[in-house]
């Protein structure tokens, strides 16, 4: 990884581009953050970057974390987050990571948690088809029907695709380009839907795959 930043999705719209077509974007405010903290292979056996992004105050946080912003002379952020980078020798604790260090055309991978759908029977949550509404089959068309455990092993195998808890998990999606930058406002529109919902925490790094 060459570079990362740390930003909130604030939605989706449109663009069009020189020949009038319409691209939908998604809108990051990417930034700005601030260097917490430099991991070093001789101190922690590798080589990343810790960066803090939106601010909040000492009430909502845990007093170690408190100290930890301390130590490093910054302003309290409501977000970590780390990134290993290639080279760390110019970044130093204090710096400021903007929007701009990505540009237009460039090819980034974003990660998120996407938007958490509580419990979900099979259905919904595996694409399984539903039982006939036939013969006797009654109100239960949409549940999972036989687990075919029988006698042996008289158990459910291990991954069994079963009704359980939907959505809220990391996700990335790669390879997305940036169609705009915004400096001054500190946004970045890429081409596409990014996952989570509005104002989701999200970190936006440069493509770990060629397009």
């Amino acid at each position: 990884m060459k570079k990362g930043i740390i930003g909130k999705k604030i939605g989706m719209t449109q663009v069009f581009d020189d020949k009038g077509r319409v691209i939908p974007v998604s809108v990051i405010e990417a930034g700005p953050c601030v260097v917490v903290q430099k991991k070093t292979a001789e101190n922690d056996g590798y080589e990343a970057v810790q960066l803090g992004f939106g601010d909040t105050t000492a009430k909502s946080l845990k007093k170690p974390l408190t100290g930890h912003f301390k130590k490093a002379d910054v302003a309290l952020k409501k977000t970590l987050k780390e990134f290993r980078l290639e080279d760390i020798s110019s970044v130093n604790v204090g710096d400021i990571v903007k929007a701009d260090i990505f540009a237009e055309g460039e090819i980034v991978d974003v990660c998120g948690t996407s938007k958490g759908k509580g419990f979900s029977g099979t259905i919904k949550r595996w694409n399984t088809h539903r039982l006939k509404e036939t013969h006797g089959t009654g109100p239960v068309h949409r549940e999972a029907g036989s687990m075919n455990a029988c006698s042996s092993p008289s158990r459910i195998y291990k991954g069994k695709k079963m009704p359980g808890h939907l959505g809220a998990e990391r996700v990335t999606i790669q390879n997305l380009e940036v169609i705009k930058v915004d400096p001054e406002n500190n946004l970045i529109a890429v081409k596409g839907a990014i996952p989570g919902p509005k104002n989701g925490i999200v970190t936006v790094c440069n493509s770990v795959k060629k397009a």
